[in-house]
């Protein structure tokens, strides 16, 4: 259970700091053509890099555990949520825009009440696929002592021969299948109550 909780809350505080930096960058760079492909190109790369190793390039900078963990998991989970953010900003109707600035309202407002309302569901699907993604990465985290069920994994799989070893990995792969189904189902009702019903319809 603890192992479960632990996952989960990793997976939930990568994802909010991941959308935080994913959101402002594409509010930087959507308008720049050249801006908008670096700032994706840099993103792609960083999910090249496979998880092993990229964990092993962060445990000498931040030792074992959370840190390397959160910081892998973000940087993986970036991605979706840039590329989503940049297309749904970039896909908003410059008429609608020109008429917000229209009627009085400074650049700021026209981004907060006109802009990121609409590029919500794009922005919320590149969540979603971020989410699934960085559910079964946080698996590897074991490898640099971090939390979650991949230490049930590993855990088992490191006893292969026992009795219990192959049960104990296939429960953790389960529950790590399960949870990830949950936070889809937690982010689709999240997307149906915060977008407005003419943008979702």
């Amino acid at each position: 259970m603890t192992d479960s909780y632990l996952h989960v809350s990793a997976v939930v505080q990568s994802i909010l700091i991941a959308t935080l930096i994913a959101v402002c960058v594409g509010i930087l760079v959507h308008r720049s053509p050249l801006g908008s492909s670096a700032a994706t190109a840099t993103a792609s790369i960083i999910l090249t890099i496979p998880s092993f190793a990229l964990l092993g390039l962060l445990i000498p900078v931040l030792g074992l555990g959370v840190p390397p963990t959160i910081v892998a998991l973000v940087l993986y989970a970036l991605l979706p949520i840039l590329r989503n953010t940049i297309v749904g900003l970039s896909s908003v109707d410059p008429a609608t825009t020109d008429a917000a600035r229209g009627v009085g309202m400074n650049r700021l407002r026209v981004l907060t009440r006109i802009e990121l309302p609409l590029a919500w569901p794009a922005i919320l699907a590149g969540m979603r696929i971020s989410t699934q993604m960085i559910m079964g990465i946080l698996a590897i985290a074991a490898y640099a002592k971090g939390p979650g069920l991949g230490n049930l994994i590993f855990a088992g799989l490191s006893r292969v021969g026992s009795p219990n070893a192959v049960p104990r990995a296939l429960t953790g792969t389960v529950l790590i299948i399960l949870l990830a189904l949950l936070l889809d189902a937690i982010l689709v009702l999240i997307g149906r109550l915060t977008t407005p019903r003419g943008v979702r319809d």
